[in-house]
C-alpha cells in the first residue's frame, strides 16, 4: 500500500487550502448576436473583357461595366460560386458603348461615348457631353454631371454644356460630388481641385504625387487620397494634409478608396481592407473573400453589403447578425452533410477551385484524433442540451472509433483509419495500409500517440457525462482495452509487426532518454499520467493507479510534467540526434496533445495535492500560449476553475473564425501593418496574431502565426467538427459561454 511521507502530507494540506480558497467565479460570455462576415463570389468568364466599374440601385440591382458590355451577377450563394453574365435587361444598352457606370440618388446612371443617361426617372435623363472618349463622371444635384476623358472636363446639365475646362499640367483620374456642398471634386495624378456646381469656380485644393484614387469620408468630409505608396488625409477647407502619409497598411499600393456604410475601404493589387474603429484593418485576401486580389472598385451593395470588384469578378461582402449558438448550428449542419466518412470526422478533398460538388471524403493519418475531438464536442453538446441529434452523432462516431480496435488483428491496438479494400493506391500513405481479417476491408497502421491521447479524452468525457448506459459501458471498455494493451506491453503501443510504433512510447527508458529541456519528456509524462488516471477513474482497477504513481514517484514523471514551459527549447550539443530532431522548433501538435490530455490530467487527478500541481502546470503552459489567442487552449484552461484564461480572446477566436473553411490560398507576409519578429524557437512570426478570418484555415495543431498558404487553392474543405465545435461546446459545458440571449 502506498503511504504519504510528511512532505507529501504537507503538500496535500496546502493543496486543499488552495482549492478551498480559490473559489472566485469565472467570467461568463453572454451570447448576444454579433456581426458574422462572409463573402459571396461571382466570377467573370474569359469573354467578359476588362471590368471597369459597378453600381447598385435602390432595388438591389447590381450592374458591372466591362469592355464587352454590361454584366450582372448570377447564381451566387455562400460557398456556391456565382458568375457575371451579360445583362440584356435593357436591350438598347447592348448597342451603346458604355464606358463607365455610377449610382446617383440610388439609381444607376451610365456614361456612354455620347451622353450621360439612365433608365430611371422614366428614362428622361440624357445629357450629351461632347467627349467621345469620356471615362470619368459623377452626378450632382438636379441632374448636373461632371464628365472627363482624362484631359477635358465638361459640366453637363439637361443636354447643355455649362462649363468646359481642364486641370493645369495634370491628368484627371477621378471625379466625385459632395452632397450638400454644391462642389465637385477632381483628382489628378498630382493634384486635387474643386469645381462649383454652377461651374463658376475651379480651385486647386491640394497637390502631391502618385495619386491613384480618392473619396470624401465622414460627416465633416475629409479627402482620403490613395497613392501608390499609402494614403493621405486632407482637410478640404484648410487645404492642409492631416498628419503623415499612412503606410502601415496591409498593402500600400492603393487602387481605389470608398466610404461604405460609414467604413473606409481600400482596394489594392493584393486584396481589400477596411479601417476599423481601433485604427487597425480588416484584411480581405484570397478567394475566401475575393474572386481575385486585384481590386478595381469598391461600392455599397444591397442590404448594407459591400461590393468589391476585381479583375477576376465581384465579391459581395455580407454581414449577418448571429449568435455563437447559431454559428454552431450552421457548422453542425455542414459537418453532417459533408464531413462524415464511415462515422469519422473527415475533410472534403479533391475540390476543383472550391466547387463542393467535386470533392471526396478523404482518409487521414489522424481520423481517430479528429473524430475524438468532434465526438468530445458532441458529448459536451449533449450534456448541455440533451439534444437527440447530438446523442445520435455520438453513437455514430463511437461506432467508428470502436471499429478501429476490431478492424485489425492486434488486441487492444487501434488503427489509424479503415477503408474498403481495393483502394489503397488512392489513399494517403499507401505503404501504411494493411489487409484486415474482416473481408473487403483494409486498415491503417503506425498509430501515433496523438491518436491515443485523443481517444482517451473522448472516451473519458463519454464515460463521465453521457446518461446513455450503453455508450458509457462501451467507452469504459475501450479505455480499459487500450490502456491494458499499453501496460501489457511495458508502456509501448505495439503494432502488427510486434514493434512499437514510432510515437507510441511512454516507457521510462524512452521518455527519460530526452534531456530535460526537450518537450517530449514533459509531454509524454503528462499524457501517460492523464491516460492512467482516466483508466483508474472509470475502471477502478488498481493497476492503473499503481502505474501512474510509480511513474510519477519512481521515474520522475511528476517532475517531468511540472517542469516549466520556459525550460523547453533545443537539445544541447551533446544530445542524441533524435533529441535534436525532436527539438528543432516548437511543435504545435504537442500543444494539442497537452491540452487534450489536460482534461484527464486535472479532472481525474488521483488526489487534491496532484490536482493543485496539475493546475499550476496547465496555467504555466497557458501563459506561454497566450499570444496565439487559441480559442481551444483558453477554454481547456478554464476547466481548472481559474479566473484568468482569456475569455475575451476565446470569444474573439470563435467569432472571427470564418464560415468558409475551404483551403484557399492566403498571403499576409507582404503586409506593412504587421510587425515581423526575428526567427525564434516558438515560430512566432509577428508581434500580434492575425484574426482567423485573415489567416489560413488551421486545425488546433497548426501554428496560428502562419502567415501564408500557397500550396493549394480551393482543393479542400476542413471540418468544423474539431476546429470550432469542440471549443464552443466545451465552453458551453464549462459554463463560461451562455446559451443564446437577446434575439
Amino acid at each position: 500500500m502506498y503511504k504519504f511521507c510528511f512532505s507529501e502530507l504537507l503538500t496535500l494540506v496546502v493543496a486543499i487550502f488552495f482549492l478551498s480558497t480559490n473559489t472566485v467565479a469565472q467570467s461568463v460570455y453572454q451570447d448576444k448576436p454579433y456581426g458574422q462576415v462572409y463573402s459571396v463570389k461571382y466570377y467573370t468568364e474569359k469573354s467578359s473583357g476588362n471590368l471597369s466599374g459597378l453600381a447598385c440601385d435602390r432595388n438591389g440591382v447590381v450592374q458591372i461595366c466591362s469592355s464587352d458590355g454590361l454584366l450582372h451577377p448570377y447564381g451566387g450563394e455562400f460557398l456556391i460560386l456565382g458568375t457575371l453574365q451579360p445583362d440584356r435587361t435593357y436591350r438598347p444598352l447592348e448597342d451603346m458603348k458604355v464606358a463607365a457606370i455610377s449610382s446617383c440618388d440610388q439609381q444607376i446612371v451610365y456614361l456612354s461615348n455620347r451622353a450621360v443617361l439612365s433608365n430611371a426617372w422614366a428614362g428622361k435623363l440624357l445629357g450629351e457631353h461632347q467627349l467621345p472618349k469620356a471615362r470619368f463622371f459623377d452626378g450632382g444635384t438636379n441632374f448636373t454631371f461632371l464628365v472627363s476623358d482624362g484631359k477635358a472636363l465638361h459640366l453637363v446639365k439637361e443636354g447643355a454644356i455649362l462649363w468646359k475646362g481642364t486641370i493645369p499640367d495634370d491628368e484627371v483620374i477621378g471625379v466625385r460630388f459632395q452632397p450638400g456642398s454644391g462642389l465637385f471634386w477632381i483628382l489628378g495624378r498630382k493634384s486635387v481641385y474643386s469645381l462649383s456646381e454652377k461651374g463658376d469656380k475651379l480651385s486647386k485644393v491640394f497637390e502631391g504625387s502618385n495619386f491613384t484614387s480618392f473619396t470624401l469620408a465622414g460627416k465633416s468630409p475629409v479627402l482620403i487620397i490613395g497613392t501608390s505608396d499609402g494614403y493621405i488625409e486632407v482637410d478640404p477647407i484648410r487645404k492642409k494634409q492631416i498628419g503623415a502619409i499612412r503606410r502601415k497598411l496591409p498593402c500600400t499600393d492603393i487602387t481605389t478608396v470608398a466610404e461604405v456604410n460609414g467604413t473606409l475601404w481600400f482596394g489594392t493589387p493584393q486584396g481589400a481592407f477596411a479601417l476599423r474603429q481601433d485604427g487597425k484593418f480588416d484584411y480581405y485576401n484570397g478567394e475566401r473573400w475575393l474572386p481575385g486580389n486585384a481590386v478595381t472598385q469598391i461600392a455599397a451593395g444591397p442590404k448594407n453589403t459591400v461590393l468589391v470588384l476585381t479583375t477576376a469578378g465581384m465579391a459581395e461582402i455580407r454581414t449577418k447578425l448571429m449568435t455563437l449558438h447559431e454559428k454552431a448550428l450552421f457548422f453542425d449542419d455542414k459537418v453532417r452533410r459533408r464531413h462524415i466518412r464511415n462515422g469519422f470526422n473527415a475533410s472534403l478533398d479533391g475540390l476543383e477551385k472550391g466547387h463542393l460538388a467535386t470533392g471526396y471524403l478523404a482518409d487521414s493519418d489522424n481520423d481517430g484524433l479528429w473524430t475524438s475531438m468532434y465526438l468530445a464536442g458532441e458529448v459536451f453538446r449533449y450534456a448541455v442540451t440533451k439534444d437527440k441529434d447530438a446523442l445520435q452523432n455520438c453513437r455514430e462516431s463511437l461506432d467508428a472509433m470502436e471499429r478501429l480496435y476490431t478492424i485489425n488483428p492486434v488486441p487492444g491496438f487501434p488503427a489509424r483509419s479503415f477503408e474498403r479494400a481495393g483502394y489503397i493506391a488512392r489513399l494517403s500513405d499507401p505503404e501504411r495500409w494493411q489487409h484486415s481479417p474482416q473481408v473487403d476491408w483494409d486498415w491503417k497502421s503506425t498509430t501515433s500517440s496523438d491518436e491515443i491521447i485523443g481517444h482517451i479524452f473522448a472516451f473519458g468525457a463519454m464515460a463521465e457525462l453521457m446518461d446513455d448506459k450503453n455508450l458509457q459501458r462501451r467507452s469504459i471498455t475501450l479505455i480499459d482495452t487500450l490502456m491494458s494493451h499499453i501496460l501489457t506491453h511495458d508502456m509501448y503501443l505495439i503494432d502488427f509487426d510486434g514493434k512499437p510504433t514510432m510515437w507510441g512510447k511512454w516507457n521510462p527508458a524512452y521518455v527519460n532518454s530526452f534531456p530535460i529541456n526537450v518537450g517530449d519528456r514533459k509531454l509524454n509524462s503528462s499524457n501517460i499520467v492523464a491516460m492512467l488516471q482516466t483508466a483508474y477513474r472509470f475502471t477502478k482497477k488498481e493497476k492503473y493507479k499503481t502505474k501512474a504513481l510509480e511513474l510519477m514517484q519512481k521515474h520522475g514523471y511528476l517532475e517531468n510534467l511540472m517542469r516549466p514551459m520556459s525550460v523547453i527549447g533545443k537539445a544541447p550539443d551533446d544530445a542524441s540526434e533524435h533529441s535534436k530532431h525532436m527539438s528543432d522548433g516548437w511543435n504545435h501538435s504537442d500543444d494539442e496533445m497537452y491540452f487534450v490530455g489536460y482534461w484527464g490530467l486535472y479532472r481525474y487527478a488521483l488526489n487534491d495535492a496532484l490536482k493543485a500541481n496539475f493546475k499550476k502546470a496547465i496555467i504555466d503552459h497557458w501563459e506561454v500560449e497566450r499570444p496565439e489567442k487559441e480559442g481551444a487552449w483558453n477554454i481547456f484552461t478554464a476547466l481548472t476553475g481559474t479566473k484568468s484564461f482569456d475569455l475575451n480572446e476565446a470569444i474573439w477566436y470563435l467569432q472571427e473564425h470564418p464560415l468558409d473553411l475551404i483551403d484557399w490560398e492566403i498571403r499576409n507576409s507582404h503586409r506593412k501593418d504587421i510587425e515581423l519578429l526575428p526567427a525564434n524557437f516558438r515560430q512566432q512570426t509577428t508581434k500580434e496574431v492575425l484574426s482567423p478570418a485573415e489567416r489560413p484555415v488551421q486545425r488546433h495543431n497548426g501554428n496560428t502565426f502562419e502567415l501564408d498558404r500557397t500550396r493549394s487553392n480551393g482543393q479542400s474543405e476542413h471540418s468544423a467538427g474539431d476546429i470550432w465545435l469542440l471549443p464552443y461546446w466545451m465552453g458551453r459545458y464549462l459554463g463560461i459561454i451562455s446559451g443564446p440571449v437577446g434575439k
